[in-house]
């Protein structure tokens, strides 16, 4: 998603004369609007629902950085091993 920066930078002057307006383009298309306060950003505002999908992105590049951290450190074992370890200690046929 890529911003533009006649719509998706506006100050935040403008924001209190077009709350509706801004916020309806927001939901609209995805994107977050920068706001600026004496022409410098200051805040952004997105979708609650793009905030969400950021979140979960966010929480599963933490997940994986943990993952990444334990094959350099040669902490992995093979899956069979693994399946094998899971089957014992669940007393599962097969």
């Amino acid at each position: 998603m890529q911003m533009s920066p006649v719509e998706d930078i506006r100050s935040i002057t403008d924001l209190k004369r077009n709350t509706r307006e801004i916020l309806d383009h927001i939901h609209a298309s995805g994107r977050p609007v920068v706001l600026t306060m004496n022409g410098r950003a200051d805040s952004v505002i997105m979708d609650a629902k793009v905030w969400e999908r950021y979140l979960q992105a966010g929480n599963m590049a933490r997940l994986l950085a943990a993952a990444e951290g334990e094959i350099a450190e040669k902490k992995t074992r093979s899956a069979l091993d693994f399946f094998q370890e899971f089957r014992r200690a669940r007393t599962i046929q097969g």
